[in-house]
């Protein structure tokens, strides 16, 4: 391995000969030759770099000699994914978002609202590069790995430890210094390459190389820009060793959390020059039973997934193995690409459990028409058909009835609760409040199966919105009654309201609205019951005068005038009361069937739309979320 010491990001003197680190002052700044220009007053750039770069805007470099990117912009390639799902799933995500916002907190889309904003700051930078970290445990070689694919002592090595405290990077092609602002990689830490063998280097080509402090290090801030680091990188290379190979903090804080991002992640075992025999075999067979435990896919017979490995950065063996996968790996371009649709699947099964529900959630048929049934029950449909009914027969009977039966019942209405002479008792508040809990408990039942199998978050939004509509539910179906008996007076049903509380907290009784209309064929039985009275008072009256002897005697004749008097008229009103069994109980089921239709579009329109509002945007995140999750890259 070369001892020649690489140079600061992409920088070289004016020939294009790298400096040593003597050459470098505190910063990492490197001396500028003497150049005989004079600085102008006010701009003095004798700080060795600036001033060197300022040369090499002046003066066309010779071929191959590298130039800065913090002075001069880089060509960045615009970023375009291969294979193409990347951009359709990243949109469904934005959506996803956006339609969530109103029904899930914060800290919820918290992680899918970073992975567009690194989605995006990503896509901005080039596609050229290939953003490869190397991360490790203290001890690992890590460091080591670095500086043998570069070709030159760029990250220091020791026994110390820590050794490395901040990122290092190494770029292999210009126009990587966006990458490198991203990952906040300052330009005294970025480094280019010894320059080996033609086809080494151009295996190579668009590889940034990141060496990053120690995951398990004792100084906090050390683990930190680890973390950070890895949240931004294309690809990441674990070192492990013999020793640490199996350590907890390993897999369970990152490769377990990270092991949907197999394809973008190498496992490479090191220090394989210190095991005797087949020993690096055997740890490599547990270190791959390790990872298939944590999840994590292995890249093995074609199959995509993590590629596991065993190395000597020491001694060079296996190095070459890697650098020829890891070329192939960055000649593909598409690690940028797979690593966000990695991020996009580890979203969205985070947020699996806001949006996937358990059954079938929904308002079918049968639940509508089952809270349509208790609406009518609570506003007392049944009960007011059925006096409906009984108003309508109870007119026949007025109309149709002899006049000494209508006389008694006439008396004995004037006895019962409810009549003139006798007013109704108002209702106990016991009852009153029957039919507003009748409501409320139809309104619970509607949200509870409604809701029933819904993620937490729109289970909470559909009982909300029921709740919601069922303030002023009561109040509303009871002014319903009030208006439907008003509209029936004209001749419609006479609707009976029978248990609503009203907005005064009084329950209607009685009937509501005008009298029954009256068949075509009532007239006909009025004379009819006519003509019978009339027989039974002139039969009557001429039995009278023969026995007072006013008439001659002739008692077979007027007696059967008033016989057919008496016999005739209940054989009318029976005759008039069987015609009207069927129009009364049309006319019941007319009034039935309008109150409840009356307060079925009610409770549709207060209840029923917000809460299939509700439902039917839950079917539109839930359609968001599965264009996220079925066209995936990553296998996740």
């Amino acid at each position: 391995m070369a001892a020649m010491t690489a140079v600061t990001d992409e920088g070289t003197g004016p020939a294009g000969s790298p400096a040593s680190h003597e050459d470098q002052d505190a910063d990492g700044a490197v001396p500028a030759p003497e150049t005989g220009r004079v600085p102008e007053p006010g701009r003095d750039w004798n700080d060795g770099l600036i001033a060197r770069r300022a040369v090499a805007k002046a003066v066309d470099p010779e071929p191959g000699t590298a130039r800065d990117d913090d002075v001069r912009p880089p060509q960045v390639e615009a970023y375009v994914p291969s294979g193409g799902p990347l951009r359709p799933r990243l949109d469904a995500l934005r959506e996803l978002v956006g339609l969530s916002r109103a029904r899930l907190d914060g800290d919820t889309l918290a992680e899918a609202g970073r992975v567009l904003d690194e989605a995006a700051a990503r896509q901005r930078l080039s596609s050229r590069h290939t953003v490869v970290a190397i991360a490790g445990a203290t001890g690992s070689g890590k460091s080591m790995l670095f500086n043998t694919l570069a070709g030159a002592q760029i990250s220091e090595t020791g026994l110390r430890r820590p050794t490395t405290a901040a990122p290092i990077a190494c770029s292999w092609t210009d126009g990587a210094a966006g990458l490198l602002d991203r990952l906040a990689i300052p330009g005294r830490l970025r480094r280019r390459p010894q320059q080996g063998g033609a086809d080494t280097d151009e295996a190579l080509q668009g590889l940034v190389l990141v060496d990053l402090p120690d995951h398990d290090s004792a100084a906090t801030e050390h683990r930190e820009q680890v973390d950070r680091v890895l949240a931004l990188v294309d690809a990441v290379i674990w070192v492990v060793d013999p020793e640490k190979y199996a350590d907890a903090a390993l897999h369970e804080r990152y490769l377990r959390p990270l092991a949907g991002h197999a394809e973008i992640t190498f496992v490479v075992l090191n220090q394989i020059d210190r095991l005797p025999g087949d020993a690096a075999d055997q740890i490599l067979d547990d270190l791959r039973r390790l990872l298939d435990e944590d999840g994590m896919a292995l890249g093995e017979h074609g199959e995509p997934g993590a590629t596991v490995m065993s190395l000597s950065a020491l001694t060079g063996e296996g190095v070459g193995e890697l650098r020829e996968v890891l070329g192939r790996f960055v000649q593909e371009r598409t690690a940028a690409a797979r690593r966000l649709s990695a991020d996009v699947d580890a979203a969205a099964a985070r947020l699996r459990p806001v949006y996937v529900a358990e059954g079938r959630p929904g308002l079918g048929e049968q639940t509508r028409e089952e809270f349509a049934d208790r609406l009518a029950e609570a506003v007392g449909a049944a009960a007011a058909g059925q006096a409906a009914e009984r108003e309508w027969r109870r007119n026949a009977g007025r109309a149709c009835g002899t006049p000494w039966l209508r006389l008694w019942r006439w008396y004995e209405s004037a006895r019962r609760p409810g009549s003139l002479e006798c007013p109704a008792q108002p209702e106990p508040p016991e009852e009153e409040l029957t039919a507003r809990q009748r409501v409320e408990q139809a309104v619970r039942m509607l949200a509870d199966e409604a809701a029933d199998g819904l993620p937490g978050p729109w289970a909470q939004a559909v009982r909300e919105a029921a709740v919601h509509g069922a303030d002023g539910l009561p109040e509303a179906l009871d002014a319903l009654v009030e208006r439907a008996g008003a509209e029936h007076t004209s001749g419609g049903p006479a609707v009976v309201a029978t248990g609503v509380a009203g907005a005064s907290g009084v329950a209607h009784s009685g009937r509501v609205g005008g009298k029954p209309p009256r068949p075509k064929w009532w007239p006909a039985a009025v004379l009819a019951q006519a003509a019978m009275t009339l027989l039974q008072i002139f039969g009557g009256l001429w039995l009278v005068g023969q026995i007072v002897g006013m008439l001659e005697p002739g008692y077979l004749t007027p007696a059967m005038v008033m016989l057919t008097g008496v016999v005739g008229g209940p054989l009318v009103e029976w005759s008039c009361a069987a015609a009207a069994r069927g129009p009364a109980r049309r006319y019941g089921q007319e009034a039935d069937r309008q109150l409840r239709e009356a307060a079925a579009a009610c409770g549709r329109a207060r209840v029923l739309d917000p809460v299939a509002a509700e439902l039917v945007r839950y079917r539109e995140v839930r359609e968001r979320y599965a264009a996220v999750t079925e066209i995936s890259t990553t296998g996740g």
